[in-house]
């Protein structure tokens, strides 16, 4: 019986960096916290942290989407009139096409009331300003090949690497020469190898080392 081959990664959306953001209604303070997580456990434990940070608030509202392919969504109102606080803030997570993204919005009460619309608004806000305050950014599957070359050329053939725009992910010195791990998008992996060539005189060879993710601000 042969083996289900593995899905092809997808590109997607995330935040650029994890953020802190407030904004203040009726008194009432919103501070949205946002992270990139990799998978639910780090959604929880990122929740679990501000919750414990933000003891004092009265509500610490939930929202995440983890997963390129099979996504996982929760969201919690914590106290809130149930569909007022996790659901608009899981909704602008959804509507911007974001995943492995978690967002929690601690409140303190300023003493006046909102109502349900006025929580769905506020919620739903302090989730929105935070994402346009950190920007974006699209996470692309490449291949990834590893590149040998001796410690005298590595120098150049980095920046020429860089310089053709290949996105050069690490560097690894050992005893015997310089591997360069470059991400290449899947139907340019022929062009890269024939670009190398030339590039090195056919002193340098790649080869497949798997797949990786190259992140490009949107």
């Amino acid at each position: 019986m042969s083996a289900t081959p593995e899905p092809t990664p997808r590109q997607y959306l995330t935040i650029r960096r994890a953020v802190s953001h407030e904004i203040e209604i009726k008194k009432s303070r919103f501070i949205c916290h946002l992270a990139r997580v990799a998978d639910e456990d780090e959604a929880q434990a990122f929740i679990a942290g501000i919750r414990k940070q933000y003891w004092d608030a009265r509500h610490n509202c939930t929202a995440f989407v983890v997963g390129d392919e099979q996504r996982r969504e929760r969201s919690s109102d914590d106290g809130e009139p149930g569909g007022t606080a996790g659901v608009p803030m899981l909704e602008v997570l959804r509507r911007r096409g974001l995943t492995d993204t978690v967002a929690v919005v601690t409140r303190y009460f300023g003493g006046i009331k909102l109502g349900a619309g006025g929580l769905v608004r506020a919620y739903g806000s302090s989730v929105s300003e935070a994402v346009d305050a950190v920007g974006l950014l699209e996470r692309r599957p490449v291949a990834l090949l590893a590149v040998t070359v001796d410690h005298t050329r590595a120098g150049r053939v980095e920046n020429d690497l860089r310089a053709a725009g290949y996105a050069v992910s690490d560097l690894v010195y050992e005893a015997t020469g310089v591997r360069i791990e470059v991400g290449v998008p899947e139907p340019g992996v022929a062009e890269f190898h024939t670009w190398l060539a030339e590039a090195t005189g056919g002193t340098a060879g790649a080869v497949a080392a798997g797949r990786t993710y190259v992140e490009v601000p949107v």
